[in-house]
């Protein structure tokens, strides 16, 4: 069966950077730098501008992807982009992506899966791919999550950032090269340990809503933890066994960046260094679906990524929803 292959990368972050400190002057919160550091690992994170919606970023971040991967935005098959901040309750951030990009033959949707959605859109460009369906698929991971964050909950809002990243896929030609597998996982009986609780069927916008600040993230953080500890272990061996390859066989990892705990934690159990994992929530915070392809940008630019290294994606978010993936760069 064929294969798919990442050929072009690109990232988005906005221009304004605030700070720890910032923030907490700004915000007025009874916290400091050094608090959400050791909590963290966070050190700022990127704003987005009163005029900036999702499908800018993203539209943003495609134009690098697709420019890195010599491809024409009329070229494009397919445009799955993941995301729980898109411009508008519908249509989906990708259709408003099309227009911007000039995608005129592109299929294009979003895919909610939290900040496990790049990997869940990774996994459905792929199964395109592989059944001839799709030649070249531009997968998206892109939030605005300041616009759905309550600054008063020092819990949640000194974690996230705006950001957007994407990565073009096309046949892979080369043996044992490419996407080698992806593994996705639900748990539903935990929606409500990372959810927004109002502004839905269940409860829409209005009094209530509003006074319990319930249109903003709502989240506990000791579950959400240890949920996504357990689960990224599990989900990376899978990945591992299912191709044959050991914990130690990794050259780099790519992972959602939620919290540095978590990640160091996740690291420790599967016995890799953390030194092969790519990190940048000190600069940008949890930025959810942009994440995956935001890290791997940055280390793909930076030259970290070489002919035939194996590299492990991994990403978590609310549903809870999980997922892996495999892949000989």
């Amino acid at each position: 069966m064929q294969r798919s292959r990442i050929v072009g990368t690109g990232t988005y972050l906005p221009e304004r950077r605030l700070t720890n400190d910032e923030l907490r002057a700004e915000m007025k919160l009874d916290t400091s730098d050094a608090w959400i550091r050791e909590r963290t690992g966070i050190g700022a994170r990127r704003l987005a501008a009163p005029d900036e919606a999702t499908s800018d970023m993203a539209t943003a971040a495609s134009r690098k992807a697709l420019e890195m991967a010599g491809i024409r935005a009329d070229e494009l098959d397919l445009i799955v982009c993941g995301t729980v901040t898109a411009d508008m309750p519908f249509p989906a951030a990708a259709c408003f992506v099309q227009a911007k990009l000039g995608a005129k033959k592109a299929a294009a949707f979003d895919v909610s899966a939290a900040c496990a959605g790049s990997l869940f859109a990774l996994s459905i460009a792929d199964q395109y791919i592989k059944n001839g369906l799709a030649q070249k698929v531009l997968v998206l991971g892109a939030e605005l999550l300041t616009r759905i964050t309550d600054w008063s909950d020092r819990s949640t809002c000194v974690l996230f950032g705006d950001a957007a990243g994407a990565m073009v896929l096309v046949p892979e030609t080369r043996p044992e090269r490419g996407l080698l597998s992806t593994h996705l996982h639900t748990d539903g009986t935990q929606t409500s340990i990372l959810n927004i609780p109002g502004g839905g069927s269940i409860r829409p916008y209005g009094p209530e809503v509003h006074e319990h600040r319930d249109q903003f993230i709502k989240m506990n953080g000791r579950e959400v933890y240890k949920t996504a500890v357990r689960a990224l272990e599990a989900c990376s061996r899978e990945a591992l066994q299912r191709n044959g390859y050991r914990p130690q066989d990794v050259d780099r990892v790519i992972a959602h960046q939620a919290n540095l705990r978590i990640l160091e934690h996740v690291m420790k159990k599967l016995e890799i260094p953390l030194e092969k994992c790519e990190l940048n929530i000190e600069e940008v915070g949890n930025t959810s679906s942009a994440s995956v392809p935001l890290t791997l940008d940055q280390a793909n630019r930076a030259g970290r990524l070489k002919d035939g290294d194996l590299v492990l994606m991994m990403a978590i978010g609310g549903g809870m929803a999980w997922g892996s993936a495999l892949l000989k760069w």
